[in-house]
């Protein structure tokens, strides 16, 4: 049986009440994440760069306008390609590179897989089958608390592999391999009760961050990091988790993985040309004023919207540039 990988907006809707609005905030602004991209335009003026991403303009007849980059036709990739740098990256590779961390953390190489050459010349991996063994002095509560954050996440490859961005291919739970997929794993082979399973799987997500640009790439992502909890949690428990638990989960997420200029630290195209009026004796005249960040590559001194993520150890949203300081 082939699995569908595409989080139908629609199926959202009707199953989960409420969580198609939670993952559609954003934080910052308190309004809807938008499109920041022309992709969408020929569909409507609700649909330009500008526009707010509504519920009503991707579920009903409008439920497959957003789809993984991979479903998209090639002349549009390769003009997000162009325009946006957006490039996806294969699930062996994006292994390589959070192996790469873990074998730091670990002190050790091939702690969750060890990597491959198939026949064919391809790279994969193939997934240990021991229960993960933690050097000393850390355990598994320190690896679910391990702050870790993607940037430019696009589809958030790095933190949850629900499928190949490149070729589409769905992996088993088992075989992932994304930041957060591994957490998930530490957390199944050492918790069976439910609520202490759902604590430590809050923990993980509270400690796994992303940002984009792009509105319909975040969406995806926010919708990937949602299903993963939800099939991680039935292939645990063989049973579904809760509404409230999933408003939760996606609540979390709507803080976590945020729609940013990662290059300004703020909200997309929020920087402005301001206009300054100067009286003189004979008449007031006009002058433009540019963006002191933009200008000269500051990123503390922006006029635009800085984004705001949330502390969950102190339960306040912070500006993320504040991170940078420390």
């Amino acid at each position: 049986m082939q699995v569908v990988i595409d989080i139908l907006e629609n199926e959202l809707i009707e199953k989960y009440p409420d969580i198609l609005g939670i993952l559609l905030r954003d934080q910052t602004t308190q309004k809807n994440i938008f499109w920041a991209t022309d992709n969408y335009e020929h569909f409507g003026d609700s649909y330009r760069f500008n526009s707010e991403i509504l519920p009503e303009l991707i579920t009903g007849e409008k439920g497959n306008v957003i789809m993984p980059r991979v479903h998209k036709d090639k002349i549009l990739q390769l003009s997000r390609s162009k325009e946006m740098a957006e490039v996806f990256t294969p699930s062996w590779i994006c292994n390589a590179q959070n192996n790469l961390v873990d074998n730091s953390w670990f002190g050790k190489d091939d702690v969750f897989n060890k990597e491959i050459l198939l026949k064919n010349g391809t790279k994969s991996w193939e997934t240990t089958k021991e229960k993960i063994v933690f050097p000393k002095g850390k355990t598994w509560q320190d690896y679910v608390r391990d702050t870790r954050l993607e940037i430019s996440c696009g589809e958030a490859p790095y933190l949850v592999s629900r499928y190949d961005t490149t070729t589409g291919e769905f992996i088993k739970i088992e075989n992932r391999i994304g930041i957060l997929d591994r957490k998930l794993r530490v957390v199944n082979e050492n918790l069976d009760s439910i609520n202490e399973w759902l604590k430590a799987v809050e923990t993980a997500y509270k400690n796994t961050y992303g940002f984009e640009w792009q509105g319909d790439s975040l969406l995806l992502a926010r919708e990937a990091l949602l299903i993963t909890f939800i099939e991680n949690f039935t292939h645990k428990f063989e049973t579904e988790p809760s509404l409230e638990t999933i408003q939760n989960i996606a609540q979390i997420i709507s803080w976590n993985i945020w729609q940013m200029d990662g290059l300004k630290g703020v909200i997309p195209n929020s920087c402005k040309d301001e206009t300054i009026e100067i009286p003189d004796f004979f008449e007031t005249r006009t002058e433009i004023k540019k963006c002191k960040g933009c200008e000269t590559q500051n990123i503390k001194s922006h006029n635009g919207i800085y984004c705001n993520i949330m502390d969950w150890d102190i339960e306040k949203p912070i500006k993320f540039i504040s991170l940078l300081e420390k």
